[in-house]
């Protein structure tokens, strides 16, 4: 009954909408759990020169990260339905701040994994994509592909501050002051996330951004792990969760798993300094806020396939080009690289999302996050993958090739999603407040 009154009483005005604050502090979370995720890349080299860990034993620390990261997601979007937004976000960077601030007394390899790995994967992953997914479809009915893209930039801004800082900050006093630093970048998100975000637009007495209040929906107060399972089964049953969840996975991996973590040490091994190789990865990020941003504006105007094909199409391409791009000083060749690719770097996820909406309607953050976890599983893979390939070869050569056969694979799964949703998604299996519904008639 509360629910009910609360939907249908007249909405308060605010001179700017509350959506778009919950947008912000949305961003900055995402800037603050970004910041560890710019520490691989630029550590490996100081690891091995402290530890004498071997790349691939540094890279499945990374990789253990990695699908963590992809595979909380989906149980973090449950979890935001049957807790709210601002306590998970709160507890998972309180959990990054852990994990990161206690790599400083590490000793082992397998305290790089439980620390880098298990609870900073297990941090970042309840923020991320989901959490885009589930700010966006509660807030805001208008301009969803814009925020979308605006939201999912946060990560890139996160790089482009801390990377460049991280490096600078190992070289200057070594690689514990940027640990400590990350740390503190997270912790100061917190205080921001309590005051600002709010779950749901009936919290302050507003209608999602563009909406009425039919559009906000209650809360599902189930259990977070069948609520994610459930939709797990029910989108698994259709062809479309297959493509988007495939191309994805190549996404990771030529994105998260394979530049993000291994272009430095594979720039250093041509002769190229650390410092200079992080600056390009931070260039990365000036590009991918504006080529993200672009591509949420494109998703509101155009069949998100077509952007899907161009978008893996031309990395895969790139990808092909990279390896005679590599020396030890900077050409305007790789400049031009580094530009592509963060204009194509996290593109994917406007349109991949759209479709995640447009093929699974209400339960499209569950489902958009178990597609995220084959992003993130793909990125794992890469991640050491790469750091195999080179301890093996000795060089990362083969590793760029066959990322970029495998981008134009996703093209061609991008092609095929259908135009039409399919009549049976969404319904093969009930939902959970269906259920309910269902307990409550038969007594």
């Amino acid at each position: 009954m509360l629910s009910v009154v609360t939907s249908t009483a007249a909405p308060r005005a605010y001179r700017v909408h509350p959506a778009w604050w919950v947008a912000a502090v949305t961003f900055l979370a995402l800037v603050g759990a970004a910041a560890f995720r710019a520490v691989p890349g630029v550590l490996i080299e100081p690891l091995r020169a402290e530890f004498g860990w071997s790349v691939t034993t540094i890279s499945a620390a990374v990789a253990v990260n990695m699908a963590l990261y992809g595979l909380t997601a989906p149980f973090a979007a449950a979890l935001m339905e049957r807790f709210g937004i601002r306590r998970v976000v709160v507890a998972a960077l309180l959990l990054t701040a852990t994990g990161s601030g206690l790599t400083v007394f590490m000793t082992a390899s397998w305290q790089l994994v439980l620390l880098w790995g298990f609870l900073v994967g297990l941090g970042t992953g309840s923020m991320a994509l989901s959490l885009v997914a589930t700010v966006t479809g509660r807030w805001f009915v208008a301009r969803r592909g814009l925020v979308s893209g605006i939201l999912t930039a946060g990560g890139a801004t996160g790089q482009l501050v801390f990377l460049p800082l991280v490096a600078w900050a190992d070289a200057a006093w070594g690689w514990r002051s940027a640990s400590l630093g990350t740390t503190a970048a997270a912790l100061a998100v917190v205080p921001l996330v309590l005051w600002l975000l709010r779950d749901r637009p009936r919290d302050v007495g507003v209608v999602p951004y563009g909406g009425t209040a039919a559009d906000d929906a209650d809360p599902v107060r189930t259990g977070a792990a069948r609520t994610a399972l459930r939709g797990l089964l029910s989108a698994a049953r259709t062809v479309p969760f297959w493509l988007l969840a495939g191309g994805f996975f190549i996404c990771g991996l030529s994105t998260n798993g394979l530049v993000q973590p291994h272009f430095i040490p594979a720039a250093h091994d041509h002769g190229m300094p650390i410092t200079t190789a992080a600056g390009l990865l931070a260039v990365v990020g000036v590009f991918d806020i504006a080529g993200t941003v672009l591509s949420g504006w494109l998703t509101d105007r155009t069949d998100p396939r077509l952007l899907l094909l161009a978008y893996y199409g031309l990395r895969g391409l790139s990808l092909f080009l990279l390896p005679a791009l590599f020396g030890p000083d900077l050409h305007v060749s790789m400049v031009a690289f580094i530009v592509f690719y963060g204009l194509d770097w996290v593109a994917t996820v406007p349109p991949t999302l759209a479709l995640c909406r447009e093929f699974f309607g209400p339960r499209a953050p569950v489902v958009f996050g178990w597609v995220f976890a084959s992003h993130q599983v793909g990125s794992a893979f890469a991640a050491f993958g790469g750091g195999v390939i080179r301890d093996v070869t000795g060089s990362y050569d083969l590793a760029w090739f066959l990322a970029g056969a495998l981008c134009i694979a996703a093209a061609a799964m991008s092609f095929l999603v259908p135009r039409t949703p399919q009549p049976a998604v969404g319904t093969a299996l009930p939902t959970d407040r269906e259920e309910a519904a269902a307990a409550q008639a038969h007594g």
